[in-house]
């Protein structure tokens, strides 16, 4: 499975973040090109980058007997987010392009043993689980590596059944005139970290807080700022969002 890291595991991450930047003629081909080689040490270091995952999925329902699909698992590490609940579900599966980091969920299927998760090499804009629909489903910083991340929002919200939940977190930058009751981020914000994530295919959105809340009703909203591996004074913008499929949709 994941290696425990370290600071050469991290150097080597970093040189992919800073010089391959995932290429590719597909999509599919620039996550693996990205990927391929840091897939072993991915968890250590996201653990440090990519925050708020342990408290979205803390957030969630119980749905004992339901189905969990997460679109763009990579390595899986979500599944242990939800501790001893995992086992309530009937069936989960994780969605994903990478070939290299669903390898990596396989092996923490097995280590863990769990009978009723499985890996799924596909696209989150197309998968619908073979039960017909899902009960929860989530995007644990994966919008923004998605390019058409709405055909990402909309295909969860066709896979939920009525009243189902949607749970997001992801980096983000505010639209320039935020609504009521939404971060506003300064110029600075709102430009230098589409610019820094864009190197990596990582495209931060300023749409997706309000596409998201315009798909679904809310239940929480939480837009907050991480620490950056080897930069203590930087901190990255995110955001946590809970939401229910409306019944009558």
């Amino acid at each position: 499975m994941t290696n425990p890291g370290g600071f050469f595991s991290d150097l080597k991450i970093l040189w992919h973040m800073a010089v391959t930047g995932g290429r590719g003629r597909t999509h599919e081909e620039r996550l693996e090109n990205f990927y391929s080689g840091q897939a072993s040490g991915y968890d250590s270091f996201r653990k440090r980058l990519l925050h708020g995952r342990e408290e979205m999925f803390a957030s969630l329902p119980s749905v004992p007997g339901g189905v969990w699909v997460d679109l763009g698992a990579g390595t899986g590490e979500n599944a242990e987010n939800w501790g001893p609940r995992l086992a309530e579900f009937s069936q989960a599966y994780l969605v994903d392009l990478s070939s290299s980091l669903l390898k990596i969920a396989d092996e923490r299927i097995q280590a863990r043993k769990w009978q009723n998760v499985r890996t799924v090499h596909g696209d989150a804009t197309q998968f619908v689980p073979p039960e017909g629909a899902a009960d929860i489903v989530t995007c644990s910083y994966s919008l923004t590596m998605i390019p058409d991340w709405f055909l990402a929002v909309d295909q969860a919200l066709r896979m939920l059944k009525p009243g189902g939940t949607f749970g997001v977190v992801d980096f983000f930058v505010a639209r320039k005139w935020p609504a009521e009751g939404l971060t506003k981020h300064p110029w600075s914000t709102r430009t230098l970290w589409q610019a820094w994530f864009a190197n990596d295919n990582v495209f931060l959105n300023p749409d997706h807080i309000p596409y998201l809340q315009s798909r679904f009703e809310t239940i929480s909203l939480n837009q907050d700022r991480g620490t950056v591996p080897y930069l203590p004074l930087v901190r990255a913008p995110y955001y946590r969002f809970v939401g229910r499929k409306p019944l009558n949709s």
